[in-house]
């Protein structure tokens, strides 16, 4: 296993420990976001689907066994093609010889039926199915896992796939992973290795295994992102789904420079915490005493690895957010502190302004930013104080009554816009949330004239 890998096992939670073998022990894996509808029938009885809806890449991608023509009593009826085989769901402790059933009147509608609803009834909105392909006595089987979106899981899901911002379903070969990362690491490896022989390893580590400040990790993915698209500037009014732009600038690039460079830093930390500062020629007992003695500082360091991850997400979105609102021209505050001692992210286009008590007054109003909501939603009651609040976030497993709660005390939610409609979320319907193409043009661009 790539050092990258075992790093993202590591810092993953004990109940990660499923996912971890799951993925050491199959040959193939298939990962798919589930919709509303593939949690619903387990909650709701009124629900026909009785189970998940499968992709047709991954239905005939060779993952699953091959479907039959089941026998059909009416002549001339439109074929039913399906199969039978083995599942096991070691969170709920329960086995089934699930089917899998591609109606050919339906097009490609293809369905995987006979699973426990124990897995999938408490899930939130956008969570994942994990199927691993394995063998027992010769023949294939499948274990299964349900990954919460809410779960520190879903951050070791998302790290050992390398799953994008707009991830849906996909089948998934382990060794190719692992032989794809352990390419990615080795020239590295090299070269630290070099640094700690030649008594460098302390300059090595300033100059070549340093995580940038949350700010120039920001504007290098901004970089990024311009040079992909065109653009010198990132005008929320000139892109046509800012929203999701957010999403990938977090989400994404980001997401994907800063695991590069933390990897590289802990690599670095690892070999000065086990091998010390000064090179000599240790064998191999005394390597493997060195790992036995050092055991507790090692499980320090890869903890403080996954709290420094998670610290930095909301960062992140501020920052991009921070360069929308300059880019376009849109004047604010930032972390300004209010009455309530509260600190909201942004104000737009000053408290002042806000709380003038002029005519145009209530024109202006509170963002507040929040990669991920879960309960932290309800903190953002004490920012309001009577003002108009927004707030946004990428998170896709907020729940239906979550929103009306957020809709009851005036909240409106700002989301990227790919998630307004999206099957794997509840924001339908819900007429407080919206696209952040739409507050930019409905509840800023109007009013920046008396804002400046």
């Amino acid at each position: 296993m790539s050092s990258q890998t075992q790093l993202a096992l590591e810092q993953a939670a004990p109940d990660a420990s499923l996912l971890s073998r799951l993925f050491a022990a199959s040959d193939q894996i298939m990962v798919k976001k589930l919709r509303n509808n593939d949690r619903d029938w387990a909650r709701k009885r009124s629900k026909h689907q009785a189970g998940v809806f499968i992709p047709v890449e991954s239905r005939d991608s060779g993952f699953f066994p091959q479907l039959m023509v089941k026998e059909r009593e009416k002549p001339g009826a439109a074929e039913i093609r399906e199969a039978f085989f083995p599942t096991v769901w070691p969170q709920v402790g329960e086995e089934r010889t699930s089917h899998l059933v591609h109606y050919t009147s339906k097009g490609n509608e293809t369905h995987l039926t006979v699973l426990p609803k124990a897995a999938f009834a408490d899930l939130l909105p956008a969570s994942f199915l994990v199927m691993g392909r394995r063998k027992r006595h010769g023949k294939h089987f499948y274990e299964c896992l349900t990954i919460d979106s809410g779960s520190d899981d879903f951050d070791l899901l998302r790290d050992l796939f390398g799953l994008k911002a707009d991830f849906v379903s996909d089948v998934f070969e382990p060794d190719s992973i692992r032989s794809e990362e352990q390419g990615k690491v080795l020239d590295f490896a090299g070269e630290v290795i070099d640094a700690w022989l030649h008594g460098k390893i302390g300059t090595f580590a300033a100059s070549r295994a340093a995580i940038p400040a949350t700010v120039d990790l920001a504007r290098e993915a901004q970089v990024i992102f311009m040079r992909e698209r065109g653009l010198t500037k990132i005008d929320p009014f000139f892109l046509e789904k800012p929203g999701d732009d957010l999403r990938t600038l977090s989400r994404t690039i980001e997401w994907n420079l800063f695991r590069k460079h933390q990897h590289r830093k802990y690599a670095v930390d690892l070999v000065r915490l086990v091998m010390g500062e000064t090179p000599y020629k240790p064998s191999p007992a005394e390597v493997i005493r060195r790992l036995i003695d050092k055991r507790p500082e090692i499980d320090a360091l890869m903890l403080s690895a996954g709290q420094q991850r998670k610290s930095r997400a909301g960062y992140s979105y501020e920052h991009h957010i921070e360069a929308m609102l300059r880019d376009g021209g849109i004047p604010f505050e930032k972390q300004v502190i209010l009455e309530s001692k509260k600190r909201p992210d942004f104000i737009l286009p000053s408290l002042a302004f806000v709380d003038s008590g002029h005519a145009d007054a209530g024109t202006g109003l509170i963002l507040s930013a929040k990669t991920t909501l879960r309960e932290r939603w309800k903190q953002v009651e004490r920012e309001m104080g009577g003002r108009s609040l927004f707030l946004t976030t990428v998170d896709e497993n907020i729940a239906g009554n979550a929103i009306e709660d957020m809709a009851s005390i005036g909240v409106r939610l700002v989301i990227p816009e790919s998630l307004l409609k999206a099957k794997e979320t509840e924001y339908a319907g819900h007429l407080n949330v919206m696209g952040f193409g739409r507050f930019c043009h409905e509840f800023v661009k109007p009013y920046l004239s008396s804002w400046k």
